[in-house]
């Protein structure tokens, strides 16, 4: 798998610049619903760059729209921003996932610029290659019993309330952000079983395939790991974790914890000036 072997912002030569990568992959936004960290994603952008951007499904959630219409300002502007990267000249491919499976009815057509089809295969600069899917149709719940996805869906939202009242309290207490389903996830047995089998079932789906590794989402659990010589990825979600994945121009995979991105880069910002008069 490939290394990590320096910070990526060192592409660039002032941590202000966009960095500019080979290829950018988002997942799991979930536009359309309260949850969604628009306001992290949108900074996300306009701090990084790339040649290709992958969107690895659910980018908008349809199950959540049909239920109640949600759609502030915020979320048409990260629409419009990939629009617009489009319109520049970078390529965008939707594969998209359970959330948004309204537009698996048009695969192989182009939206604005961008490509919408089921998988894709893609080979980065060191040649090696990555299936890159959703992830959703090796889900046996999703699959076979939507009415237990979509209650799973309900106490998944349910749990991101709570989450927010929860860390409403944290910070007045000095405390930093805590996820009551990231807990679950890693805690709850049955959560655990189930992420593994997930990740074997992509693994030895991308070697069935003859690729050397997997992109995928789905499962809100960014990761990035070896499995018996094939590269997992999981490109994790802007809902909780705010993660991405980008390629490097020499092929290198690297997985981004923006929030953590965003205060380093934010405690490097010079104060504002009436600021550093006083302070002087």
């Amino acid at each position: 798998m490939p290394a990590m072997t320096r910070d990526a912002a060192d592409d660039s030569t002032n941590a202000f610049d966009p960095c500019r990568y080979r290829t950018l992959f988002l997942s799991d936004i979930h536009l359309g619903t309260k949850g969604s960290q628009v306001d992290s994603l949108l900074e996300f952008l306009k701090h990084h760059d790339a040649e290709t951007i992958y969107l690895v499904g659910d980018i908008v959630d349809g199950w959540r729209l049909r239920s109640g219409w949600y759609w502030p300002q915020t979320h048409n502007d990260v629409v419009q921003k990939l629009l617009r990267k489009a319109r520049k000249g970078t390529r965008i491919v939707y594969v998209p996932g359970n959330h948004d499976e309204f537009l698996r009815e048009f695969y192989g057509t182009h939206f604005g610029g961008i490509e919408v089809c089921e998988t894709a295969v893609h080979e980065a600069a060191d040649g090696k290659r990555y299936l890159v899917i959703h992830g959703d149709i090796f889900d046996v719940v999703v699959r076979h019993a939507k009415w237990l996805a979509f209650f799973g869906d309900w106490a998944y939202a349910t749990a991101l309330v709570l989450s927010r009242h929860i860390n409403a309290v944290r910070r007045w207490l000095g405390f930093t952000y805590w996820s009551l389903s990231a807990w679950a996830k890693l805690k709850v047995k049955n959560a655990v079983n189930f992420i593994g089998r997930f990740e074997d079932t992509l693994a030895a789906e991308a070697r069935r395939q003859g690729a050397d590794g997997v992109i995928c989402g789905h499962i809100h659990c960014a990761a990035m790991r070896d499995m018996a010589g094939l590269a997992y990825i999981n490109t994790g979600d802007w809902v909780e974790s705010c993660t991405a994945v980008v390629e490097h121009h020499d092929g290198r995979m690297e997985l981004i914890h923006w929030a953590v991105r965003s205060r380093a880069l934010n405690a490097q910002r010079p104060l504002p000036a009436p600021w550093r008069r006083h302070a002087a």
